[in-house]
């Protein structure tokens, strides 16, 4: 579940979104474990919880339309070893 947060941090209002990502993180390894990666035709590489998401559009400067258009985007999601923990498919993407 997401929620928003709002607080008050030197005079300025600061917002943000925050996730429990444990439930997500478990299941991606629990399917990795049971071998359920997706078929030869179509893999399922990963589980990347929303937050990690609008998280690398933050950081990256890539509009949420861009993302899911230029496939580049979850490549770089997908080999950063910080996230390795939500792959399920752990092959290279190409």
């Amino acid at each position: 579940m997401k929620r928003t947060v709002v607080q008050v941090e030197d005079g300025k209002l600061i917002t943000g979104t925050v996730q429990d990502c444990t439930p997500i993180l478990e299941d991606a390894r629990a399917r990795q474990n049971a071998g359920f990666v997706g078929t030869s035709e179509l893999k399922h590489a990963a589980r990347l919880p929303d937050v990690v998401i609008e998280r690398y559009c933050n950081q990256t400067g890539v509009a949420y339309d861009e993302l899911w258009t230029n496939p580049v985007h979850f490549r770089r999601m997908l080999s950063d070893p910080d996230l390795s923990g939500f792959r399920i498919w752990t092959g290279r993407v190409a």
